[in-house]
């Protein structure tokens, strides 16, 4: 007898139910498809916006033209920090090899740092103008040119400010922080051991030593006085020199105009087109790259950055700011 229910099947419907299976196969494989070109496309997108960010694709054109080249220093001036000496001296050198410019503006917006760091940049600076006579460099003053801002933009033939920028700060500074009171309060007992009577030299956590404080002050005139010889040279009679010239004071890119501590008034666009004679600009600044940026800003514990740069303020040269 036959089955009544395999009779009311409709003929060929196995056929019918692989196909809507195969059908359905071939949308699910074209839509991985379709999200696999998606990927890609956004893979490619990204990896282009990484070298759009990092390459300066017209540049080599660019330098095939009269331009004014420009370096730019921002920022305190550190071996750890983006206005670091090596940084400023690649590009120095090669905004100065350059065969098309015709000369070179440093813009200085930096409240000063390292004396070292500076002198390396005011040395270098000086070797260059040697090395190439007939290509000028001017320091353009933006918002801040302080302590060792100041003491590169010394090193340029002239300095160009705003009237509004501050100018200035020659003297040097090592600070610090003192904790034997608050020490004493909590009943905190310091333990430091050393080999050499001044191997704790200014430690932060224990009493002051004048002998100490005193060869600190030494350190701090000998710096200073280098610093003031520095200015002295580098602007030459133009500096009008009063009592409270390297009192460690700051003023206003007017006043340092009046002053002989800056030339005149101008921008980089304005340098570059009426003093240069070349309008056009091309930056030869060492940028940091993608993997140099992310590593200082998320390769370093904060907590231990902090305090290494604590200890660290007692006992490293003293900062030109």
């Amino acid at each position: 007898m036959d089955n009544p229910q395999s009779s009311n099947q409709t003929p060929g419907w196995e056929r019918q139910t692989l196909e809507k299976l195969a059908f359905a196969s071939l949308q699910e494989q074209r839509a991985r498809r379709r999200w696999g070109v998606f990927f890609k496309l956004l893979g490619f997108a990204y990896v282009a916006f990484i070298l759009a960010a990092v390459v300066n694709w017209g540049s080599e054109t660019d330098q095939q033209q009269r331009h004014t080249a420009l370096v730019n220093l921002n920022g305190v001036i550190q071996a750890k920090g983006e206005a670091n000496g090596e940084r400023l001296v690649e590009a120095l050198n090669s905004a100065f090899k350059a065969d098309n410019a015709v000369g070179i503006i440093l813009r200085i917006n930096s409240p000063g740092g390292s004396p070292v760091q500076a002198a390396i940049i005011h040395d270098e600076i000086r070797r260059l103008r040697g090395k190439y006579p007939d290509k000028p460099l001017y320091a353009v003053v933006e918002d801040i040119c302080a302590s060792g801002g100041y003491y590169v933009a010394v090193a340029a033939d002239k300095i160009y400010v705003d009237k509004a920028s501050i100018v200035g700060s020659i003297g040097v500074l090592m600070d610090g922080f003192g904790f034997t009171g608050t020490m004493d309060k909590l009943g905190i007992e310091r333990r430091l051991l050393t080999a050499g009577d001044n191997k704790g030299f200014l430690d932060p956590f224990s009493p002051q030593m004048p002998q100490q404080r005193e060869h600190a002050q030494l350190l701090l005139n000998d710096i200073h006085q280098q610093f003031i010889e520095v200015v002295k040279n580098g602007r030459g009679e133009r500096l009008k020199e009063a009592s409270d010239t390297f009192s460690g004071l700051m003023w206003t890119g007017r006043q340092s105009v009046e002053r002989g501590l800056a030339d005149g008034f101008g921008s980089v666009d304005t340098v570059a087109r009426d003093v240069i004679q070349a309008e056009k600009v091309i930056d030869y600044s060492v940028r940091e790259n993608f993997a140099e940026r992310f590593a200082r800003r998320f390769g370093a514990n904060t907590f231990t950055s902090f305090w290494n740069g604590f200890f660290e303020s007692a006992t490293t040269a003293p900062p030109l700011r």
